[in-house]
């Protein structure tokens, strides 16, 4: 990218976007230049992504929670992980932001060739049938130009990545796999195999030491650390992983977002029990001190009025 003698220090609405991009850039650049911020002096790609993950997912929360105000703003600090990497790369003489724009741009403009060129495609299945086949070929001709051969892909799931979050990855996996026909008939064969998973997380159960599983300590969220042999722990968390990837299955039938479904279900339960804490203190009482029955009722309480409000 060209360097324009911006006044990084100001913003100006009479700036076109370009100017506005250009100016994140060369900001960028100053605080990991000689003279900059000593703290983005010393990151490196490992240890800017704990705060990729901690951004993206903030975006998505604003999103949930319809804050328009809040969005920009978060937005904006996804955008700086990306301009982060670009100018660590630079200096390494690797890439820069204009490759990154470039490969976004062309990707863009190659993936939809419905709009870009002469191919039709009517509806979004179309689209991604498109899209895939695309993606598909340009992998084929990287591995050709890179090695002078083209090399078929060994498995449909390739490509999916093991670093991403967990529900994420068993999302697109199974939905790889459906995309050849390796899927449930209908929702109805997903309920069976979720009731079959639960057999048999159940019949391991049963050779759990007496008294049985229990959580430590008190309270509506209680846990403990096992108590089971090592081997029966083992098979209890495999049959467990397999109720999480049929439950994944049953969303994506839904065409439900099984990661932020969950999201939302854990800000309902963070709400309620900062409803039940408050009611307790209220009455001059802690959880600590209150019985499992008078939170029980209190977390009624409090879901009925959630209810009642909307």
């Amino acid at each position: 990218m060209t360097e324009h003698a911006l006044d990084v220090s100001v913003s100006s609405p009479t700036r076109t976007t370009g100017q506005r991009f250009e100016r994140a850039v060369a900001i960028m650049a100053r605080l990991r230049g000689p003279g900059g911020c000593p703290w983005d002096r010393e990151q490196n790609f490992d240890s800017i992504k704990p705060y990729t993950v901690e951004e993206t997912y903030e975006v998505l929360e604003a999103i949930d929670n319809r804050d328009w105000e809040e969005l920009p703003g978060e937005l904006g600090d996804l955008l700086l992980q990306v301009l982060f990497y670009s100018q660590m790369a630079r200096e390494e003489g690797t890439f820069s932001i204009d490759q990154v724009l470039d490969r976004l741009c062309d990707k863009l403009v190659n993936r939809h060739p419905h709009v870009f060129g002469d191919v039709k495609a009517e509806t979004s299945s179309e689209v991604l049938r498109n899209w895939d086949a695309i993606k598909a070929q340009e992998k084929a001709q990287g591995k050709q130009a890179g090695k002078g051969e083209s090399k078929a892909p060994t498995s449909e799931i390739e490509g999916v990545s093991s670093a991403m979050p967990a529900l994420l990855e068993a999302r697109k996996l199974s939905s790889r796999a459906a995309g050849v026909g390796f899927d449930w008939p209908n929702i109805e064969g997903l309920f069976e195999k979720l009731q079959e998973e639960t057999e048999e997380l159940r019949e391991h159960l049963r050779e759990y030491p007496a008294p049985g599983p229990k959580p430590q300590g008190r309270g509506i969220a209680g846990s403990g650390r096992p108590e089971a042999p090592e081997e029966l722990q083992a098979r209890l968390e495999e049959e467990v992983g397999d109720l999480f990837f049929t439950l994944v299955n049953i969303a994506r039938y839904l065409s439900v977002d099984s990661e932020s479904a969950l999201k939302k279900t854990n800000r309902k339960f963070r709400r309620r029990f900062q409803g039940v804490e408050e009611k307790l203190r209220s009455a001059g009482k802690s959880p600590q001190n209150a019985s499992i029955a008078e939170l029980e009722a209190l977390w009624q309480s409090v879901k009925q009025e959630e209810r009642a409000a909307k």
